[in-house]
């Protein structure tokens, strides 16, 4: 039978039959959608896995490199005052940056959220249509 209703072969079945046969197809559909959404999802949650390694791995490397850049600071500053003085001057700095890249990275994670299966959702709705106009014609 033809996803678009079928015409003539529709009127030869029993209500009963039509009836029977959405059912199961609307069981297909829905499984076919339970399963595109744990594709989607597992495709989802491995790119972000991987990107979340990357960000592990530049952190390692960015607090070995701001410590070097911390003693060239520290130390150049230590010739123009006193050397708690620079200490805490760097400490303000960093702390400042801190606070606009963690105001930054809320509001991104906020934007992100949740973590939908988008294609899913769209799809379903599609199904949801497709059902209801099936419906309609075996009713009539």
């Amino acid at each position: 039978m033809s996803a678009n209703g079928g015409g003539e072969e529709l009127r030869s079945h029993s209500t009963g039959d039509l009836v029977k046969q959405l059912s199961e197809q609307t069981t297909t559909l829905v499984r076919k959608e339970i399963e595109l959404a744990k594709a989607e999802l597992s495709a989802k949650g491995k790119t972000a896995g991987e990107g979340a390694g990357m960000f592990g791995g530049a952190a390692v490397v960015g607090l070995l490199a701001l410590g070097t850049l911390t003693a060239l600071i520290l130390s150049l500053l230590d010739k123009a005052m006193d050397f708690s003085l620079a200490a805490l001057l760097v400490t303000l700095v960093y702390a400042a940056v801190a606070g606009f890249l963690a105001l930054i990275g809320r509001e991104r994670i906020k934007r992100g959220m949740p973590p939908a299966p988008e294609q899913t959702v769209e799809t379903v709705k599609e199904d949801v249509q497709w059902a209801k106009s099936q419906a309609k014609s075996v009713r009539r």
